[in-house]
């Protein structure tokens, strides 16, 4: 078989969870640890290889990869420009912001900044996200909250957006935002872990500027409004994600009987129960497991009555 089931992927890091991860996996998982990262080959900020996704076999993707990657990712491809995690807000995360691959480029000697998407998979009733500014926002007064963290300022002064199970929004690079409590998601973003944080103190944090300094990194921030109706572009319509999301990544909602096309790719199971079938595979799949496709695994099949959330860059 080619397709893999991958267990929890759960790192450290600084906020808290609420037992959702392991409940949706019905499976060993760490409670304190609120985020699973699936089919990773990055590593935490400063802290590699932490972060990375050790396959079933022993041994990180990211070695299996670099000695195998057409098998792994196909033709003509170096990596798999995806990082896919599963998030449980068990509190408020702290507003924060990523940059875009040109801020990247420049000040991180990277390629990739850190565009993201949310898809829900449970929330709470009154469940909601801070996203953008709702009105322009100067560069100093920006840098004043910052620096005196003024933490009710800034977030009265973003968008609070209700978010329900179903529900699918872009996040783009340079945009704050927070995600509430209260909230299970499959995040797909960037394959990095760059985080200019707005907010850090009640964090156990000192700062968030990624060693660059807040004067260089609050330049990566989107301090423009942000409309209801530009944020409402930010969610899909006849599809899950809007098209501005696909210069980044793809994530696509798929059921028993639906045929995916070949390529590597992270399987989300969020519903139900059945089989990821194809030439290589009969992989049994219900709600909560994480199945990592390779590109070898050619064209593949869905079986039974169940829900997947398929994404890929």
């Amino acid at each position: 078989m080619t397709v893999m089931s991958l267990p929890a992927n759960q790192p450290e890091t600084f906020y808290r969870g609420a037992g959702r991860i392991a409940a949706f996996r019905t499976g060993p998982a760490l409670d304190d640890r609120p985020e699973d990262w699936v089919g990773s080959t990055t590593d935490r900020f400063g802290l590699g290889p932490s972060g990375q996704s050790a396959l079933p076999g022993g041994g990180l993707l990211a070695d299996a990869i670099a000695a195998d990657p057409r098998f792994w990712l196909g033709p003509g491809r170096a990596d798999t420009g995806v990082l896919v995690k599963l998030l449980d807000a068990g509190q408020r995360l702290p507003l924060h912001v990523h940059p875009d691959r040109r801020y990247a480029t420049q000040h991180l000697a990277s390629p990739y900044g850190k565009t993201e998407a949310w898809v829900i998979v449970e929330a709470r009733p009154d469940a909601f996200v801070h996203l953008g500014f709702a009105r322009d926002v100067e560069a100093g007064e920006l840098a004043a909250w910052v620096g005196e963290q003024k933490i009710d300022d800034m977030l009265a002064a973003t968008n609070r957006v209700p978010v329900a199970a179903g529900d699918a929004i872009l996040c783009p690079a340079g945009l704050p935002h927070a995600i509430g409590d209260g909230i299970l998601l499959v995040e797909v973003q960037e394959p990095t872990d760059f985080s200019v944080l707005l907010e850090y103190e009640g964090f156990g944090l000192a700062d968030g500027h990624l060693g660059l300094g807040y004067d260089l990194a609050l330049q990566c921030v989107d301090r423009s409004a942000w409309s209801p109706a530009r944020i409402e572009e930010l969610r899909g319509s006849d599809r899950l994600l809007p098209a501005a999301a696909d210069e980044f990544f793809s994530a696509t909602r798929r059921h028993g009987g639906d045929r995916l096309p070949q390529g590597f790719s992270i399987l989300v199971t969020v519903a139900g129960s059945g089989a990821v079938a194809g030439e290589h595979d009969q992989v049994p799949t219900r709600r909560g497991d994480t199945l990592l496709v390779p590109y070898a695994a050619g064209p593949l099949y869905l079986e039974g009555d169940l829900e997947i959330i398929r994404l890929s860059a």
